[in-house]
């Protein structure tokens, strides 16, 4: 059933709930997902970081993988939001790439528990939910690829294969959350700027 308070999905079926509790569930299964990883949690685990029954969590994600799902979805609307508003259209592509690329890789870095959870336990998702979630992965593929063709067809980039291209900018940036804070990057506009960097040689921008 649907909620009042909830985003829904493109079928208008609530996925997530804006209610103060729910979001308080979601945050600590991000917490419980990252630390042990979806298998080695139980929603007894994730209930006992908020001093509350499993029953209790019932009302608001009647399973984990509910819950996952509504982690997921949120994950990846936000970083479509995140990048959309990056995306400077009125400028050259390699403007826009910089800012979208540097909007891409700092959002992994800044939510990296969230983001080792939206882009790497997507296996748990039921068939269903995994087809809605993979639709918004491709979605936030769609913003970088535009650039770089944008880029490709007006001759400020040099670029072999887009897709191939597009596919390693969007690699690169999904991975900051896998080992971020790692070695001398403790800082996530540091990488920012690092991947922001690396994505312009990754086209060949000539400007």
């Amino acid at each position: 059933m649907s909620r009042p308070d909830a985003l829904p999905d493109t079928t208008g079926t609530a996925v997530v709930s804006n209610s103060k509790a729910a979001a308080r569930i979601r945050a600590a299964a991000v917490e419980a997902f990252a630390e042990n990883g979806y298998g080695g949690t139980t929603t007894r685990d994730i209930a006992a970081r908020l001093g509350l029954s499993p029953a209790a969590m019932y009302p608001h994600y009647k399973s984990k993988e509910e819950l996952l799902y509504a982690i997921s979805y949120e994950g990846h609307r936000r970083c479509i939001e995140v990048l959309t508003e990056a995306d400077q259209s009125d400028q050259s592509p390699t403007i826009r790439l910089r800012s979208v690329v540097g909007a891409f890789a700092g959002w992994h870095a800044t939510h990296h528990a969230r983001g080792r959870v939206v882009q790497y336990e997507l296996t748990a998702l039921s068939p269903e939910h995994y087809r809605t979630v993979i639709g918004l992965r491709r979605d936030v593929s769609r913003i970088v690829k535009r650039i770089v063709r944008a880029g490709a067809e007006d001759g400020s980039f040099v670029v072999p294969d887009v897709e191939g291209v597009n596919l390693a900018i969007n690699s690169l940036c999904v991975d900051v959350c896998r080992w971020f804070p790692s070695g001398g990057f403790t800082d996530p506009d540091a990488v920012a700027e690092l991947y922001s960097e690396l994505a312009l040689r990754l086209v060949g921008a000539r400007d």
